[in-house]
């Protein structure tokens, strides 16, 4: 990553130990935090994907299967909320209602604190969003100015499509959208353009700064480009897919033919980066007094781990070659990241196939480290400190 160097970033050095868990019988061996404790809290979920917590604790989750999970405290018996169609991918909440994000839309119901259910019928749109196929996920939060953000991506490697008002409605995809309500029908602004797919992003408790993932895309090879980490603000632009950046500088991709809507100059270059086909997915910041001091204010970010194989990133080589999935933490010093570091891992087996791919990660009201997967293992994982 094209950040500070090891020496001058001032952040505590994390010290690491192996631990053995037994899953279905299966002894699987990860690599922890000296001091912390990983567990396998709940199975057999229908695609968990990005996970919630609510005010009161209870503790929501997204899923492809189209279930929307409540798991109240102690988090080991996962409820179904609702069912709907169309992928509900992630929740928030605000002002005593549920927002739900769809492929097609994001979607409300009414919900109070330790409600167990929710009609179907009674999940309303709130507003349309851009769907169509490939990176059909939408990923929603509400930021700490209390405004709703929907991240979402375009179709494909190169695909023409852009957060500008030049392009058709189910054209503008790739980057994070803002949502005017007020005076009238609410309507989407773009808030970050030129994102390929970032699944994932959260708010710095601090600096209440935006930070996204973003996953690049499969054309360019196994080592290029590298995944991004970007600092999201208002009107920002981020290049993909005419630009992309390669670890050292911002550089033309020559995939896409049409005009760049913004040049060069202007594209923002991300704060750090992960090497590719990682596949970056849920982010989350640790507030002051979770997960022990040394990881206070940093980000969290689950890499889920890509398809790709050496060496040339297609999914025809050997299943041993690919990225193994990991939870890194991106650290920050004086509200800025500076370098990234392993959190856990062991994911992967010698032949490549995964016991676990991390997707959704946030910091419980307990202060520990909750992330759900959705390989071998359908299911929510905790880390916490001994």
């Amino acid at each position: 990553m094209f950040v500070a160097p090891l020496a001058q970033a001032g952040t505590e050095t994390l010290a690491y130990e192996e631990q053995t868990l037994v899953l279905d019988g299966a002894r699987r061996v990860a690599r922890v935090p000296q001091g912390y404790r990983l567990e396998l809290l709940a199975d057999g979920l229908g695609g968990p994907r990005l996970l919630t917590f609510a005010d009161n604790g209870d503790l929501f989750i997204g899923s492809k299967s189209g279930k929307v999970y409540r798991v109240p405290p102690p988090y080991t018996l996962p409820e179904v909320l609702v069912t709907l169609d169309d992928y509900p991918h992630s929740v928030a909440f605000r002002r005593n209602e549920i927002l739900i994000a769809r492929t097609h839309g994001v979607y409300r119901a009414p919900y109070r604190p330790g409600q167990k259910s929710v009609a179907p019928e009674a999940v309303k749109r709130l507003a349309r969003l851009p769907g169509g196929g490939g990176h059909n996920s939408r990923s929603v939060g509400v930021g700490p100015d209390g405004r709703v953000y929907v991240s979402l991506g375009i179709q494909g490697n190169c695909s023409d499509q852009y957060l500008g008002e030049r392009y058709p409605f189910d054209d503008r995809r790739g980057g994070v959208f803002v949502l005017r309500e007020g005076g009238g029908q609410p309507r989407w602004e773009a808030f970050g353009s030129g994102l390929r797919n970032p699944v994932g992003f959260a708010w710095h408790l601090g600096t209440k700064i935006m930070y996204a993932s973003n996953n690049g895309p499969d054309h360019l090879g196994y080592d290029q480009p590298p995944e991004y980490f970007s600092r999201i603000t208002a009107g920002s632009f981020h290049g993909m897919p005419w630009f992309q950046f390669d670890g050292k500088q911002l550089k033309p991709d020559a995939c896409v033919q049409s005009k760049p809507p913004r040049p060069l100059a202007e594209v923002t270059a991300p704060v750090a980066t992960f090497p590719s086909r990682n596949a970056p997915m849920g982010v989350a910041f640790v507030p002051a007094g979770a997960l022990g001091q040394a990881l206070e204010h940093d980000a969290i970010v689950a890499l889920r781990g890509s398809w790709g194989t050496q060496p040339t990133g297609g999914f025809i080589g050997r299943a041993a070659t690919r990225r193994p999935p990991r939870i890194v933490a991106v650290r920050f010093k004086d509200g800025a990241a500076v370098r990234v570091d392993d959190l856990v891992t062991g994911f992967q087996l010698a032949d490549g196939e995964r016991w676990a791919r991390p997707v959704g990660v946030a910091v419980g009201p307990d202060g520990a480290l909750y992330f759900t997967s959705d390989s071998e293992t359908n299911g929510l994982f905790r880390l916490r400190r001994k």
